[in-house]
């Protein structure tokens, strides 16, 4: 069975913090985020790096034409540790 995204999910909770709160911006605008859905998955806010990566990716990695490669920084990353669940 292949994975599709329920688009009918919506927002449930922040996972970590923002980058204002890391100190990483000093608007809350436009900074890239991590939410949990209401379903369970997870929605990423970050810069859309895919033509930057698209000549370059690691063996057996594709990005189909309805994806995107997006990069957040590692703090975010880091900071929504504690909010992640484990397997």
């Amino acid at each position: 069975m292949t994975w599709n995204p329920d688009y009918s999910a919506v927002f449930r909770r922040r996972l970590g913090k923002t980058a204002a709160e890391l100190g990483d911006s000093r608007t809350t605008d436009q900074c890239p985020e991590i939410w949990e859905l209401d379903n369970g998955d997870v929605a990423v806010i970050g810069r859309d790096a895919t033509t930057a990566y698209q000549d370059r990716l690691p063996a057996g990695v594709s990005i189909r034409p309805d994806e995107r490669l997006v990069i957040i920084s590692g703090r975010i990353l880091a900071a929504a540790k504690p909010d992640i669940r484990d397997a």
